[in-house]
């Protein structure tokens, strides 16, 4: 197909030529981010490390780019790459244990499918062909215009992308509905070319995919594959189990029931002697056990915390004791240090009861939806919000000494006075921590008080406290654990076989080196955004997803800026650099004083404005470029390579990203320094 560099080319399918681009952009960073919510969902492997499916998904789409002036189409054939990711996962499910212990991953379980050495491999090679395919299409249609109106139509595909997944999050929609959104789009982009392969492919994955839906019992959330079973018992009569991701997550039963099988969850009440319990708040109040518990105790009113809707109505359905309905109760679906930083109540009570989401944030390698709630910052928080009788109190399985020690011992950093701790060590570390605002207001049994000096005398580990800026609970010392290393390495020396492999000589991509450091650079600003926004505003799915809409959207403005009007570089620069020195200098600890308004305000300059002034950057740059899919190929590896650097937050904690992505940054300018006048300049001069 000839190319024209206007959007004028003939039509290859249904669509013309600019709304294939943008149909092709937006089926890609949807599939992307289906298939990191699927994946994870059914590859316990994956939820704990999300970024092999990002950094796989940057790999292929760059692949795809330096493919796509190659005369046979790849893309035609995406959903046959996609049949075997799908069929692999479907007949080889995985769970593995939690045997590390520098690193807690979930409670135990039974680890099934295939060795982890072979699955993760597997995985990641499937997902950056199909990456590949779906890549090639969009550089297929990118070739079609300008650099910069590619780029443009490109950002604008990729907003739409997200925005159909947010609204197919929002609806728990069933699995299969991502596969037939993929037929359909490509249907649009090659009418009758769409190979008979690629129907049946499709056709395979969606019945693949329903039979799953339709399984007794699933159903999806915004977070997670959640799986109900009901059972009778004579010791509990009625009860519900409930699987998440293929983990065993809450069981559902009468709570008079559950505290003759599992006693912590009385225990807060009985170290909060004499307490008024006129307010509690439940964070991680699930189905309704805890919240039960406390109206059985007398609470006059429950502020019942909860980040997942789909398993809060599972508790309206099916717990015995029906606390939802109770009037007074009142429920809130959102993130637990979220919640806290924005009411102004008192309590009585305040429990964090068992919130361990099992999952990360997509898009944040290391950010689980419950790590801002145990740093130290949070646990002030909860100080804050006790009234004077007030008593705080958590309970989880932890599986390690080390992680007890570490909440216990944040406790009583921010309380002044050592907490109560109960013990269950036959049942994988349960334990309770209970502590008083005022020293008098728990009773600790005998025994059961924390002693710092005695743990440590007895030669126990006690792992300073997370942070904000280092939420990393799970982490006992700051370190970049080896599996970490071992994936990071082998995925970097497959990723560079592979470009040799597919794109031939690097030496099309070496005169853009500097987009290749912008793309490291842009990753970690990226990242930084997100773990901003889920620290001041919630972990939920919702930031999530209006962070990305919002870093594509600055990406959009400054193309949109780049195309009317000519601003000097070296400005562009000196913007750049200055914003990320403002972002460093303000502390997200005074963000979190404002008030909300003011506190979004404050959030949305921060973030967006380095990345505004980076897209200004690159997209002066970028629009000069002979070749414009060798050029953004270049930056889709470096993102790849950021999302690696990522994993230096384990290492140095969020806030240090900055600097790292300031001299990335620093060194794209150095080494692009003779496009600073603007004068184009042939790919690999």
């Amino acid at each position: 197909m000839p190319v024209t560099a206007t959007g004028t080319a003939p039509r290859v399918g249904l669509l013309p030529a600019r709304l294939r681009l943008i149909a092709a952009s937006a089926l890609m960073l949807f599939v992307q981010l289906a298939l990191i919510r699927w994946s994870g969902a059914n590859l316990v492997h994956l939820s704990y490390f999300s970024n092999l499916i990002l950094l796989a998904s940057f790999l292929g789409i760059g692949l795809g780019f330096l493919r796509a002036r190659r005369s046979f189409d790849f893309g035609r054939y995406a959903p046959v790459t996609l049949l075997v990711l799908v069929a692999f996962i479907t007949v080889f499910p995985a769970k593995i244990e939690g045997s590390s212990t520098d690193l807690i991953f979930f409670t135990e379980v039974r680890p099934t499918g295939l060795p982890t050495w072979i699955t993760l491999p597997l995985v990641f090679v499937v997902v950056a062909l199909a990456m590949t395919s779906l890549g090639e299409i969009t550089g297929r249609a990118f070739r079609e215009f300008t650099a910069l109106d590619a780029y443009r139509w490109d950002i604008v595909g990729s907003v739409g992308g997200t925005l159909l997944f947010t609204l197919i999050s929002f609806l728990r929609a069933p699995s299969w509905i991502w596969p037939s959104v993929m037929l359909v789009t490509l249907i649009l982009l090659y009418g009758r070319r769409l190979p008979i392969l690629s129907w049946l492919a499709s056709a395979a994955i969606v019945v693949l995919l329903v039979l799953e839906s339709i399984a007794p019992g699933v159903s999806w959330s915004p977070y997670y594959k959640v799986t109900t079973q009901d059972y009778v018992s004579e010791e509990s009569g009625p009860w519900t189990a409930i699987q998440v991701n293929g983990i065993p997550h809450q069981n559902v039963l009468d709570a008079e029931a559950r505290l003759d099988v599992e006693p912590m969850y009385g225990r807060p009440y009985e170290r909060a002697v004499d307490n008024p319990l006129g307010r509690v708040l439940v964070i991680g109040a699930g189905t309704g056990t805890d919240v039960a518990l406390a109206l059985k105790r007398g609470a006059q009113a429950v502020d019942a915390v909860e980040i997942d809707p789909r398993i809060q109505q599972i508790g309206i359905e099916k717990n015995p004791n029906q606390p939802y309905a109770d009037p007074r109760v009142n429920v809130y679906i959102d993130d637990g240090r979220a919640f806290l930083s924005r009411t102004d109540a008192e309590y009585d009570l305040i429990l964090f009861a068992l919130p361990d989401s099992l999952t990360l944030v997509s898009g944040a390698s290391q950010l689980r939806l419950e790590s801002y709630l145990f740093t130290r910052e949070s646990i002030q928080e909860a100080y804050d919000h006790l009234s004077p009788e007030g008593v705080f109190a958590m309970y989880n399985y932890y599986r390690e000494d080390w992680l007890i020690n570490r909440l216990a011992g944040t406790v009583e950093s921010v309380f002044g006075h050592a907490p109560c701790l109960d013990r269950f060590t036959a049942v994988q570390s349960l334990a309770v921590i209970a502590v008083g605002k005022s020293p008098d207001n728990a009773v600790c049994a005998s025994g059961a008080v924390w002693e710092r000096d005695a743990i440590v005398a007895a030669g126990e580990e006690i792992p300073s406290p997370s942070a904000d800026d280092h939420p990393f609970l799970y982490l006992k010392d700051a370190s970049i654990p080896g599996l970490y290393l071992l994936v990071i390495a082998l995925i970097l020396g497959v990723s560079l076989i592979a470009i040799r492999v597919v794109g031939g000589p690097l030496r099309q991509m070496r005169g853009y080196a500097d987009l290749f450091l912008m793309g490291m650079a842009f990753l970690l600003l990226e990242t930084r955004s997100i773990t901003t926004f889920a620290l001041l505003f919630g972990t939920t799915w919702l930031v999530n997803a209006l962070v990305f809409a919002g870093v594509l959207i600055a990406v959009l403005f400054a193309i949109e800026v780049t195309r009317r009007f000519t601003v000097p570089r070296k400005p562009i620069i000196a913007a750049l650099f200055i914003s990320l020195a403002i972002a460093w200098l303000i502390p997200n600890a005074w963000l979190l004083t404002l008030p909300v308004p003011l506190r979004l305000a404050a959030a949305v300059v921060l973030a967006f404005t380095p990345i505004f002034c980076a897209n200004l950057y690159f997209t002066s740059r970028f629009k000069e470029a002979a070749n414009p899919t060798a050029a953004f190929a270049a930056n889709l590896f470096g993102a790849m390579i950021g999302g690696c650097l990522e994993y230096l937050s384990l290492l140095t904690g969020y806030r240090f990203l900055l600097l790292v992505a300031a001299a990335i940054y620093l060194g794209a300018v150095i080494v692009g320094r003779r496009h600073l006048s603007g004068a184009p300049v042939a790919p690999g001069g």
